[in-house]
Formats: C-alpha cells, sequence, structure tokens
C-alpha cells in the first residue's frame, strides 16, 4: 500500500518546473513508492492503464491561459474512456508564474469537474505562485513544507487545499520580474523593444 503515481502532463514535461516539483514532492512521500511519468501523445493510453494500478494520482502541472494545459485536456480526454481495475484517488499540484496562488483555482475547478462527471474521488490540491522564481530563492522552504503536508495528508486521507507563493508585494515582484526576464532576453541576443512587441515569429 502507499503507491502514488506522479503524472507530470506540462507541455515541456522533461524540462518543466512541473519535474521539479514532482521531485520535491517524491523526497516527502513515505509510501511504498511515488512513481513518474511524462505525458506525451505516444504514451498517453499506457499512462491511463498504469493509473488504474495505484490509490492515487497525482497531476502535476502549470497553468495556461488561466486554464490546464491542452497536455493534461487530451490525456484526460484518454482517461475517461479506460476502464480501469480501480479509480485511483485524483490529487492536483498546480504551478503558475503570477504572483497569486489562487489565479490556479480555475484549472483545479476544470479538474474537479472531470473528476465529478467521470466518478474520480478527488483529494488533495496545492496551488502554487510565483512557479519557477520560488523554486530558485530561499522562499523555496515554504513550497517544501506544503509538500510534505500534502504528501502526510494524502497518506492519511485527509485531504486539504493549500495555496503557496513568495512573500513579496506586488511592485516588488514585478520589479525582479522585469529584471529577470531583461537579463534572460540579453543572454538570448534580445532586447526590451523586440520582448515588448505582439510579434512573436519572423517573415
Amino acid at each position: 500500500m502507499g503507491k502514488i503515481l506522479m503524472v507530470n502532463a506540462s507541455p515541456r514535461a522533461p524540462r518543466s518546473n512541473s519535474k521539479r516539483y514532482a521531485g520535491l514532492f517524491a523526497q516527502y512521500w513515505k509510501g511504498e513508492a511515488a512513481d513518474y511519468c511524462e505525458v506525451t501523445p505516444g504514451k498517453r493510453e499506457e499512462i491511463c492503464t498504469r493509473a488504474g494500478e495505484y490509490p492515487d494520482l497525482l497531476l502535476v502541472f502549470p497553468l495556461y491561459a488561466d486554464g490546464i494545459p491542452v497536455t493534461l485536456l487530451e490525456w484526460l480526454k484518454v482517461l475517461e474512456k479506460q476502464e480501469l481495475k480501480q479509480k485511483p484517488v485524483v490529487h492536483v499540484l498546480i504551478n503558475c508564474g503570477f504572483l497569486e496562488a489562487q489565479q490556479n483555482l480555475v484549472a483545479v475547478d476544470m479538474v474537479r469537474l472531470f473528476c465529478k462527471e467521470n466518478g474520480f474521488p478527488y483529494g488533495a490540491t496545492l496551488c502554487v505562485g510565483s512557479g519557477e522564481a520560488i523554486l530558485n530563492t530561499p522562499f523555496v522552504i515554504l513550497v517544501k513544507r506544503k509538500l510534505k503536508r500534502m504528501a502526510k495528508c494524502i497518506r492519511a486521507g485527509k485531504y486539504e487545499k493549500e495555496l503557496v507563493t513568495m512573500p513579496l508585494s506586488k511592485k516588488t515582484f514585478l520589479k525582479a520580474s522585469e529584471k529577470y526576464w531583461l537579463a534572460y532576453g540579453e543572454k538570448n541576443r534580445i532586447g526590451r523593444a523586440e520582448m515588448e512587441t505582439m510579434k512573436i515569429e519572423g517573415e
């Protein structure tokens, strides 16, 4: 007992922040196993079959346009058609680039609706704000505490909804974000004017 399958549904799963979050969660899972997989078009059905072998399923993904990413949407379409041995309890670990962790809640409701309509029990939720940034600062300790609590609650069958973000003002966060992206652009030979344009592709 005590197995959980972590499903990374990020569109860029192999090099995603979601992979980093899943890795941190696994460190705090004290059950039998915390297995990890990444959603790709060729593995959708295989992962769905695996999901039926676990009592708990942790969906790890980023917020995309205020909702779930298409990677997760397409996988859920496959999952709803599967006849599983058992339907695992579905948990959500979602992160976004916004400072406010509550920006993730609409996407969480989308997963809740899927569970309700397809007979999957819904479990724990952890919404992370300032996604990538928080992982690279001392504030990552706040995330680790929440992940540790989430793992403990899932094992105990006591499900909670938690939110965590960097304890900064919006002004400070925006200033730091601007500095980060300008430096990132400079590293890739892209200036402020080019970054601010709506043009995203060359002629």
